[in-house]
């Protein structure tokens, strides 16, 4: 399965070695496919700039093992996205753009309405629905 990564799952897992970082070690060790675009990956780089610079050498380990294509030049190009804030837009356009079958994001306030269903043809999840949909932890 490919799984795109929103910024704030890239910033957790880059900050910490906490749940958002095993989650992605067991994807990687299941042959899931992990995804990102410039957009977020630069989203995640600002963050931990600002909010923990020691974790960048992290995030860019993290990101020589996943899939990073450049940002999308359209985030209106899906219809559906429409419903999210104007940042969030280029996420789920990213995650159809590159044939992913799920997007793992951390932000409730925007996608929270989301949570299991599909923007895009694309499956929304938080990284503890992701788990219990692919691994059934509860």
């Amino acid at each position: 399965m490919r799984i795109f990564l929103d910024a704030n799952v890239l910033f957790s897992a880059a900050k910490s070695e906490g749940a958002v970082r095993l989650l992605l070690e067991l994807l990687t060790a299941e042959g899931h496919v992990l995804c990102a675009d410039g957009y977020v990956a630069e989203e995640a780089r600002r963050n931990l700039a600002a909010k923990g610079p020691a974790s960048l050498t992290v995030l860019a380990a993290l990101l020589d093992r996943l899939e990073v294509a450049p940002a999308q030049a359209d985030p209106d190009s899906m219809a559906a996205a429409r419903a999210l804030p104007e940042k969030d837009r280029p996420v789920p356009v990213a995650a159809a753009r590159m044939t992913c079958d799920a997007l793992v994001t951390g932000d409730r306030t925007h996608f929270g309405p989301f949570y299991g269903r599909a923007l895009g043809g694309v499956a929304i999840h938080s990284p503890h629905s992701l788990a219990e949909w692919l691994f059934g932890a509860k």
